[in-house]
């Protein structure tokens, strides 16, 4: 079974195929990334981000054909990003998913975003098995999962606050640095000195498996904002936040392995490709004897791949569209109130 995914949540369009036959197999995937479109205004302007995606979906559509050497008669199945995300953008992908899968009679599904980040390390040459928990970190969000299976999801603790991607990228203005903020910085801090700055862990003793990240980003604004401060003390500076943000998660981490017993951790999300947090967390579960899971490089912002993937998941354990076409978004979309596809047909 061929499935195509189609992913315009926000600001990269990417289209995929996943064919589940002989094991399952990637067939192929093309993204294109609005980062140069948004720079000028230093972050994700809505309209333009739903202009783009009309502009590129077509055109991504037609260098995947092309590439894959299949055409829209060979897919078996559609899969679209309805939520959450921006709503103008989040239109579009629903809107050529529905019109193509009723065009051709084949299923079409609504897949949630955050799953599809969650289930993508599965995709790697050596996935990981049910069950787990799953580290979501992203600009958006960040969340702590236990994993049993396809849509069987238990929020463990996520952000009261700013997420993990979202204090990096507004750091990342602080000291000066463009858009994407989140990248610039933690390039900046491989050259940097961690212990030159004393920077607070919220939450860290908590207790509980929640996150808060807006008081760093203060603590951060009181350093630049000091007499003192001198821009060649940027890199010193996104050293130490960087430092303290991974401490946290990885510390998080760990204790919700504790807490379910469980000794695979999942990362997913665009935090998840930043190397310090890879380097922290493989030591630490190493120590435990655990095991650290991540998407490939590629497939750690959002994409096509990830969305084709978590649809032809839903379809190969039974979950079927039984409503008439029609396009379904839902911008604000919790991951927990997503259900199992056997709960879906029952």
């Amino acid at each position: 079974m061929k499935v195509l995914g189609i992913e315009t949540s926000c600001d990269e369009t990417g289209v995929a195929i996943y064919d589940t036959e002989a094991a399952g197999r990637l067939l192929g995937h093309c993204l294109h990334s609005q980062v140069e479109l948004h720079a000028g205004y230093g972050g994700v302007v809505p309209e333009l981000a739903s202009r783009d995606h009309i502009r590129r979906l077509p055109l991504l559509l037609e260098q995947l054909f092309a590439e894959t050497a299949l055409t829209v008669a060979d897919l078996d199945a559609i899969a679209y990003t309805a939520g959450p995300g921006l709503a103008g953008a989040l239109l579009v992908g629903a809107s050529v998913a529905e019109s193509l899968g009723m065009a051709r009679g084949i299923p079409v599904l609504p897949v949630h975003h955050l799953e599809g980040h969650l289930l993508s390390p599965l995709l790697s040459a050596d996935p990981p098995a049910f069950p787990f928990v799953a580290l979501l970190v992203s600009g958006g969000h960040t969340q702590l999962m236990r994993v049993r299976g396809v849509g069987d999801y238990a929020l463990l603790g996520e952000s009261v606050d700013d997420a993990a991607g979202e204090a990096f990228d507004k750091t990342a203005k602080l000291l000066g640095l463009g858009y994407p903020g989140g990248p610039q910085l933690a390039k900046l801090a491989e050259s940097g000195d961690a212990r030159r700055f004393r920077l607070p862990r919220p939450m860290l003793h908590s207790g509980d498996l929640d996150f808060s990240f807006s008081g760093l980003k203060t603590a951060v604004l009181n350093v630049v904002s000091r007499p003192d401060w001198r821009a060649e003390q940027a890199a010193d500076l996104a050293a130490a936040f960087q430092a303290a943000v991974v401490d946290v998660l990885c510390a998080k981490a760990v204790a919700a392995l504790k807490t379910t017993g469980l000794k695979t951790l999942v990362v997913a999300g665009g935090v998840g490709a930043n190397r310090h947090l890879r380097e922290v967390l493989d030591a630490a579960l190493g120590k435990r004897g655990g095991r650290v899971h991540y998407p490939e490089p590629a497939l750690c912002t959002d994409n096509g791949a990830m969305i084709a993937f978590a649809g032809a998941l839903r379809l190969a354990a039974g979950e079927r569209r039984t409503s008439p076409p029609s396009v379904r978004i839902r911008p604000r979309w919790p991951l927990t109130e997503l259900r199992t596809p056997q709960a879906e047909r029952a």
